[in-house]
């Protein structure tokens, strides 16, 4: 059986950057895409990493991804925008989006985009992350195709549309909220059969509607939302805002990045920026953040939990391992890498796992 491989995330990062670059999509693009997967890998959420270079080059070779095309703002009723992804990568229509929000937040204290014919554009917490760099908060949200059933329904209506906030502090680490507004990201199940591993149970249905922990029937079925009716409240609303409200898809219309193979995915995201100074001075705020989790990691534990955790620390805590002892990429991951550096003349080289 072969083995797993780590790499070096300098590597993976340069490699992925040459590879799409051969593959004709422009050097800052190249960049800009192979550092959202990277980063996905850093933070331990490997259903969004690397693993998606290999869709993400066929839908570019099948013609589905227009890397040239310069997202654009359409509609410009500031702080409210209205972006035009183009059918670029999601990471360069993402990453416009947030240089716009973050302008009119510190013109106008807030900034408001809406982004229309998108892709696939990696973790929301990727551009929470660089918001925070900023001094601002921020919220993402994003649809997706569908793989998640309406509570009571049998077939997959919603994506696992994500929600992310993202909030400064001082000495602390930043609150980073990012979660799929399904019991589990889809990529987490793609993962698990990728492996040929169970999922646990509640995760999924099958296609006749029956749970199930073998993650092949997973795809085939739907995951399930979190909290039953609340979680798929929630996906709904994000749909709305993200697909009605912008002029992207919607429900049925966000297609398939793994299944359709004529249409762009037409993908919708709504940024929200906010500037901490309308508020109050930026030191003063991240004092009273520290204060608060402080206050919230000194409340007494229940049997058994040594530490009471802020969202987006377990993520950082992976990440700072990961930068120092490498990636882990399964096997059948590393041959699909692999498979295209040859393709491209470009070499991947890393070493097999304890």
């Amino acid at each position: 059986m072969t083995a797993n491989m780590i790499f070096r995330d300098e590597q993976l990062r340069w490699f992925g950057s040459e590879v799409l670059m051969r593959a004709g999509v422009p050097e800052a693009g190249a960049r800009l895409v192979a550092e959202t997967l990277v980063d996905a890998d850093l933070h331990g959420v490997d259903s969004h990493g690397v693993v998606r270079l290999d869709i993400y080059l066929k839908r570019l070779e099948g013609g589905m991804i227009e890397a040239a095309a310069a997202p654009a703002v359409l509609r410009d009723h500031a702080p409210v925008l209205l972006i035009d992804g183009k059918n670029n990568f999601g990471a360069v229509a993402g990453q416009f989006a947030l240089e716009q929000v973050l302008d009119s937040a510190r013109r106008h204290g807030c900034g408001i985009a809406g982004i229309r014919h998108s892709n696939h554009f990696g973790t929301c917490a990727y551009y929470a992350r660089k918001a925070i760099d900023e001094g601002f908060i921020l919220i993402a949200l994003s649809n997706a195709s569908q793989t998640m059933p309406p509570a009571g329904g049998l077939r997959p209506f919603l994506g696992t549309n994500p929600l992310c906030v993202g909030i400064p502090a001082g000495e602390r680490l930043p609150f980073v909220l990012d979660m799929a507004t399904s019991v589990v990201a889809r990529g987490k199940i793609i993962v698990a059969a990728e492996k040929k591993e169970p999922i646990p149970a509640g995760w999924a249905i099958d296609k006749e509607g029956r749970p199930t922990t073998d993650a092949q029937a997973a795809l085939a079925g739907s995951v399930l939302p979190l909290g039953g009716p609340k979680g798929y409240a929630i996906a709904m609303f994000i749909d709305i805002l993200c697909g009605v409200l912008t002029g992207a898809g919607y429900g049925d219309k966000v297609h398939n990045m793994y299944e359709d193979w004529v249409n762009p995915q037409n993908v919708g995201h709504l940024f929200i920026a906010l500037d901490v100074e309308r508020f109050m001075p930026q030191a003063e705020f991240r004092s009273r953040m520290d204060q608060y989790i402080d206050a919230l990691k000194a409340e007494p534990k229940a049997p058994g939990v040594a530490e009471i955790f802020v969202p987006g620390e377990l993520e950082h805590r992976t990440f700072e391992r990961r930068k120092r002892d490498g990636i882990v990429l399964p096997a059948g991951v590393a041959t699909a890498l692999r498979g295209w550096g040859k393709k491209y003349g470009v070499e991947l080289d890393g070493h097999a796992s304890a």
